[in-house]
């Protein structure tokens, strides 16, 4: 993943600042500990950017976290019916335990789009 440092998607997937892609932006690296899933730090501890611009500024991730969503279920529907041969039901089946099992990181995710669109990383790559 160190090749692509200094993108956007650098960011979205390693769960790092954006401006700097060295801070980690979670409490917690784990998603799947319920309880700490979308504790973020308050500001990044490499380069003390405030990662939330204003009050509720992560409702926004909302709205990617349904596109996020709707394409995780498709891509499961696909696989599911066209390459295993499910018919309608299984299909269905398999789409919803997809969905529950990778909630946790669809919510991450989501966020970690969600803060790209309005940072963009500073230029200086650390070694």
């Amino acid at each position: 993943m160190q090749f692509l440092k200094g993108t956007k998607i650098y960011s979205i997937f390693t769960g790092t600042c954006p401006v700097c892609q060295e801070g980690k932006m979670y409490l917690e690296s784990n998603p799947y500990k319920f309880s700490e899933t979308l504790k973020m730090r308050e500001r990044c501890p490499n380069c003390n950017i405030k990662f939330s611009k204003e009050p509720s500024f992560f409702y926004g991730a909302m709205y990617v976290s349904y596109a996020v969503g709707v394409a995780i279920a498709i891509a499961a529907f696909i696989i599911s019916f066209f390459f295993l041969g499910l018919n309608q039901n299984y299909s269905f089946l398999v789409i919803i335990l997809t969905l529950i099992v990778l909630f946790p990181i669809i919510l991450r995710l989501s966020r970690n789009i969600w803060i790209n669109f309005f940072f963009k990383f500073n230029g200086k790559l650390s070694n």
